[in-house]
């Protein structure tokens, strides 16, 4: 395990002391409290139509979260007005837990990032599923529409402030590793699950198929 990881216990508190502790940070300031706007202005409508890369979190009926990535060339996020997003569900693992989660609960949220800005587009609200044939039409990338869209009615939606990608330097590359530094995914995931290297192998070539061919349509 990594050097940082401690090895003995990590103290919690109790809900009352952890009550005690959320009530002792200052108060929000005035513009915070105020910078929800609960709709899609120029400014974020923009900004979600230049990123090429959002997080959606969801639930299940139970509570259980779930957080994905999606990523696309910037113009696939569709801000249909000023209360609904709409963007492409591509091909994937087949897991589906973004769109089994919805079926059970429309709950969403998600972060836009856009390359090279720190602040971040922060958005919430409901969602369902469409596969109207002009909305999916308008997502094709070279010549692949997705099979289905995810269309949010938005509820909550403002600025983040730069504080955590700063922090982060995500965009400096300072922390980026050197390709080589894990495993490719099929391997680590073989090691997880007990496959053969036999099996690794034919996942490492399958996955490498579906990164060059299978990532508008699904593989064939």
């Amino acid at each position: 395990m990594p050097d940082s990881v401690l090895v003995r216990p990590v103290a919690v508190l109790s809900p009352d002391d952890a009550r005690t502790l959320v009530a002792s940070y200052a108060a929000v300031s005035p513009t915070a409290a105020m910078k929800d706007i609960g709709r899609l202005d120029p400014h974020l409508g923009r900004f979600i139509a230049m990123a090429p890369i959002c997080f959606v979190s969801t639930a299940d009926a139970s509570g259980k979260q779930d957080v994905t990535p999606r990523g696309d060339p910037p113009g696939s996020f569709k801000v249909l007005d000023e209360h609904t997003l709409a963007f492409p569900d591509r091909p994937g693992n087949n897991r589906l837990d973004t769109l089994k989660n919805l079926l059970e609960n429309p709950e969403i949220a998600l972060i836009f990032l856009l390359p090279g800005t720190s602040e971040t587009a922060r958005l919430a609200g409901t969602a369902r599923l469409s596969t109207d044939p002009e909305l999916l039409a308008s997502m094709a990338v070279q010549g692949k529409e997705p099979k289905c869209a995810i269309v949010v009615s938005v509820r909550q939606a403002y600025f983040h402030c730069a504080k955590a990608l700063l922090r982060s330097k995500l965009w400096t590359g300072e922390y980026a590793q050197p390709k080589g530094t894990f495993p490719s995914i099929s391997r680590m995931v073989g090691d997880q699950i007990g496959l053969s290297e036999e099996e690794k192998q034919k996942r490492e070539a399958l996955t490498e198929r579906a990164y060059r061919d299978g990532l508008w349509a699904p593989l064939s």
